[in-house]
């Protein structure tokens, strides 16, 4: 974890004005490209929906799972009003950061993955938002940005929660084979990172440059577009993406950790 816990709550609420900036004026029946299920609104109701969610895990300090239907207000505003869904979804976001500050980092939570602590819900919700503002900014035409420390941190979170998710779930899809492995490279951000693959599992660390650890295949572009290429928000054929190697190692590692 690289950020500290006021920094998430900060980042909840700036990464749920930037989603906002992107639905506005917005045709909300749209559907989304890149969640081609959904629609602009189910996709804001989804943000915020989650952030209701979140925040009452931690409000009621909950120890268990906690039921998403018994959640008030998670279905989003009645009818149809713009106006309505982006006053929900700022009311939800400042609710979210609110209670997770009067928490603090330490907060005992339940979790589904990582610490079981309130900081795993701040975390979590920053990227959550961050990563489904790239789906609206797509859909709308957006220029997409994210803050270097942010974007970074929103891969390392992406890497620890493959990590968890593939120790309990031995049917996963074949990540590739031992001994090949991927380098990514967020140039403009000074970036990078190492990832060893196997069959099943595989490890990960941030790189140094200075060390110049080659990879089977190696993915070099801006922070933001190297985010959504590794959440495949991006196609990797993106022009300010570049690929080297062994292209095919990476399309494999893609399709396998697509959630």
């Amino acid at each position: 974890m690289t950020l500290e816990h006021a920094t998430y709550c900060d980042q909840i609420l700036r990464q749920s004005a930037e989603l906002r900036s992107h639905l506005a004026g917005a045709d909300l029946t749209a559907t989304v490209p890149t969640c081609p299920e959904w629609t602009l609104r189910d996709l804001a109701v989804h943000v915020g929906g989650t952030h209701r969610w979140s925040t009452e895990i931690v409000r009621t300090e909950a120890t268990a799972p906690f039921p998403p239907d018994k959640v008030p207000g998670a279905g989003g505003p009645d009818g149809d009003d713009p106006a309505a869904l982006d006053a929900w979804l700022a009311e939800g976001a400042e609710n979210c950061a609110a209670v997770l500050r009067a928490a603090g980092p330490d907060l005992p939570v339940w979790s589904w993955a990582g610490p079981a602590t309130s900081v795993f819900w701040a975390r979590r919700m920053t990227h959550e938002t961050l990563v489904h503002r790239a789906d609206a900014a797509g859909a709308v035409g957006a220029a997409y940005t994210v803050p270097a420390a942010v974007g970074a941190d929103a891969l390392d979170e992406w890497f620890d929660v493959l990590t968890f998710a593939r120790a309990f779930r031995a049917s996963e899809a074949k990540l590739g084979e031992p001994g090949q492995s991927l380098h990514l490279h967020a140039k403009d951000a000074g970036v990078e990172w190492f990832i060893e693959l196997d069959d099943k599992a595989f490890t990960w660390h941030r790189a140094d440059a200075k060390a110049h650890e080659k990879a089977t295949v190696a993915v070099h572009g801006p922070l933001a577009d190297v985010l959504r290429v590794v959440f495949r928000r991006l196609p990797a054929t993106t022009p300010a993406v570049e690929i080297l190697g062994e292209a095919a190692v990476l399309d494999t590692w893609l399709a396998a950790t697509s959630f």
